[in-house]
């Protein structure tokens, strides 16, 4: 009796620490931050978060204090940086777990300080994303009582950082010259920047000068492509989805499959039935995309459920209980994540991190 789990993620650890191998190759730093926030990109942040130490990274990085206390609670006590911060929660508990804060305004800042332990702060610097982070108006003001709060030794700078747009050359420059004026306003203050990280996935392989002293590995960690001109880069999905087929039936042609029927045999045809649905996270629009049974590639059939979708494989012999591999690493003939990111008209970063929790995750060396 095949006792692999109905609706599965495997989750290949030896590829996130193949993939960590590459990037310290690729984009060579003194530092590497492996970003485990969205609980690992939907791998898991501790086992991704483990795999990654052990191949090299020495920094995490998590959204939220939240997800930064789940490593503390598994044992993981590597340097851990959390950037988006509840205005309501406490940020003792995060400096008392000796996790670093990113500060993106002056009112963070202050609150930081007052958190007491001693906290260890990185200055997030809005260099024109207009996300979070600190605009230029304020870095006078918050460099200043920063210089102060250091000379006192209620806190200690760490780092410095922003996040690039990826929009075009001279946005992504016009963003380094900015983080630079910053650096200078830090230099004439008398203090020092600490670690400097200003490139994620992206940007690590596209913008050298970014780099900087740290880079920060997201989803490349995970072997899914920061872009699409990156494609080729040499990391491996990290990720295999599938699940145990329910159903097999043979059909006339002229059948119409799923809500609206979008699709209609051809002819006569056998359908399978895969219990993976936009409850599971597999995006709702999908329609068309690759699913691989035995050893040949099909397309999903007509409206993906919030429970299922059908795939016609024609007259390929295929059994219930046999696996349908949504995407996983090409190598084994598996469709990829940015696959079916084209198929829904997404990234492939949306569709593993949006997996719902009936899907459940499996670590494993490497696929077979």
């Amino acid at each position: 009796m095949n006792s692999r789990p109905f609706r599965e993620a495997r989750i290949s650890v030896d590829a996130i620490a193949r993939n960590v191998v590459e990037l310290r190759r690729l984009a060579p730093t003194k530092h590497l931050m492996a970003v485990v926030k969205a609980d690992g990109y939907g791998h898991g942040a501790v086992t991704a978060a483990r795999a990654a130490l052990e191949a090299g990274a020495d920094h995490l990085g998590v959204a939220d204090i939240h997800e930064a206390l789940e490593l503390r609670r598994a044992g993981i006590d590597a340097p851990v940086l959390a950037w988006l911060h509840d205005p309501a929660v406490d940020l003792a508990v995060a400096t008392e777990a000796g996790i670093a804060l990113g500060v993106s305004s002056r009112a963070e800042l202050e609150r930081a300080a007052a958190a007491g332990h001693r906290p260890v702060v990185h200055v997030k610097v809005d260099t024109g994303l207009s996300r979070n982070g600190v605009v230029e108006a304020d870095w006078g003001p918050l460099v200043d009582r920063l210089a102060e709060l250091v000379a006192a030794g209620a806190l200690r700078l760490e780092g410095v950082f922003s996040h690039l747009s990826n929009t075009s050359a001279d946005d992504d420059a016009a963003q380094l010259t900015a983080f630079a004026r910053f650096l200078e306003v830090l230099d004439a203050a008398g203090l020092e920047p600490g670690i400097r990280h200003l490139a994620a996935s992206a940007a690590a392989f596209d913008h050298p000068a970014a780099r900087f002293d740290m880079v920060r590995a997201g989803i490349a960690l995970y072997g899914v492509s920061p872009a699409l001109h990156l494609r080729d880069l040499p990391l491996r999905p990290a990720m295999e989805l599938s699940a145990a087929i329910v159903s097999v039936k043979r059909v006339p042609a002229g059948s119409g499959v799923s809500y609206g029927y979008l699709h209609r045999t051809e002819g006569p045809t056998t359908l399978a039935l895969v219990p993976l649905g936009y409850a599971d996270g597999v995006p709702r629009h999908a329609l068309g995309a690759p699913v691989l049974i035995g050893d040949t590639v099909h397309r999903v059939a007509g409206r993906i459920a919030m429970d299922q979708f059908v795939v016609d494989v024609g007259d390929q012999s295929v059994a219930v209980g046999e696996r349908a591999v949504l995407f996983g690493d090409p190598r084994t003939g598996a469709p990829t994540a940015d696959a079916w990111a084209d198929a829904a008209g997404t990234i492939g970063y949306e569709i593993v991190t949006r997996l719902g929790r009936r899907v459940e995750r499996t670590s494993v060396r490497r696929f077979s």
